[in-house]
Formats: structure tokens, sequence, C-alpha cells
């Protein structure tokens, strides 16, 4: 179900196109924190500038700032430069291949190395971003506060036990799309949604 409705409404983005780990990982470091539509300029942008990360490793970070400028969250550009350093310096320009390898890097945390080493590489890690994360607590009817410790390790064993391991990266973005485009914060299009008849929180009328 929800694959196939992925594979017809997922919205045409760059760095889509070919899955490569640079592009991927530069998408997921802008967006944390950013709607599709203001980063997707600055995406853009930055792919132009730095096809690769050795081109944003021999930058100086004063440019590297200048190009993000507008965005905020100004520790992710920061980080996403040492990184890029780290990578040539340490891993003699080779990314990092699995999700272990990822967290390595400086700046990239557990939801970062899923999602690169998930969509890009294969790799099976269950993302829970803030799309995911509303849509398991809707399909679970999750009373508790979302930030709250016991309700992460929920969500992040749902999500780890609803992974399609065969395609992790398609079910980690279809997981996120849903999100962004269906499951929406408020006045969410349940008539529009693949798993519905699976959603304890549309059958109780308490999805709001």
């Amino acid at each position: 179900m929800l694959g196939a409705w992925f594979a017809s409404h997922q919205r045409d983005l760059p760095w889509r196109s070919d899955r490569n780990p640079w592009f991927v990982w530069l998408s997921e470091v802008i967006l944390q924190q950013t709607r599709v539509d203001q980063g997707l300029p600055y995406f853009e942008r930055f792919a132009s500038r730095f096809p690769d990360v050795a081109s944003l490793a021999e930058a100086e970070l004063d440019e590297v700032l200048r190009l993000w400028e507008g965005l905020g969250y100004y520790s992710r550009c920061r980080n996403l430069h040492a990184a890029a350093r780290y990578v040539m310096s340490e891993r003699k320009g080779k990314l990092p291949a699995t999700y272990e390898q990822w967290l390595e890097l400086p700046g990239v945390g557990p939801y970062t190395a899923a999602a690169v080493s998930s969509i890009a590489q294969g790799q099976p890690h269950a993302v829970v971003d803030g799309n995911v994360i509303r849509v398991l607590s809707r399909l679970m009817a999750l009373e508790e506060p979302v930030d709250l410790g016991a309700s992460k390790k929920k969500l992040q064993a749902a999500a780890d036990a609803l992974l399609d391991v065969e395609h992790p990266g398609a079910h980690n973005e279809a997981m996120m799309e849903l999100g962004a485009l269906i499951c929406s914060p408020t006045k969410p299009d349940c008539e529009a949604c693949p798993v519905r008849t699976l959603c304890t929180a549309a059958a109780t009328g308490s999805q709001e």
C-alpha cells in the first residue's frame, strides 16, 4: 500500500534521481529544521558549487557559511564542513558505507546516519524524523508526549518493526513523504491516506 502510493505520489526532488550518497547526505543536513520548499534552492546552490565531498572540504568555512546564509541553525553547516574534511583526511576521501561508519563523522547522529545509509546505500535502518513521528503516533494513537524518552523508544521500535528491509530507503522516504503530504500536523487528509485502514487514530476519530 505505502510503497505503491509513494511510487506514484513522490515529489520529484534532485537528490532522488540517482541516490548519490553525497547529495542524499547534503539534502538531509539542509532539510533538518527546514521545509523542502525552503531548502531546495540551497541544495541546488550547494550541489552546484560543491559537486562532491572533496570540493566542500577544500573550501574555506567563510565561503560555505555565506552560501548557507538565511537557513539558520549554522551549526549544521559547520558540522557538514568539518565532516567533509574528516572524510578527506581520515577516510582518504571515501564516504562511509554503513550506518556505523556514518556515525563516526562529526555532527552526524542516528537520524542522519539512518537516512543516508538506507536511502543511498540500502542499509536496513528505520528513520524517525518529525514527519515519521506524526505518522507513527497516529497509527498507534500514542497518548504520551512524543518527546518523552519512553515515547521515543516506542516510536523507534514501531519504525523498526514496520521497516521494509528489502527496500529500506524507499520505505523510509515513503514514511517521510506521507507525513509531509498527507499526515499533516492539522487537518490530515485521511481520505487519501494509503494506510488509513491501519490507523488507530483515524478509526477512533482522534487524529487531530
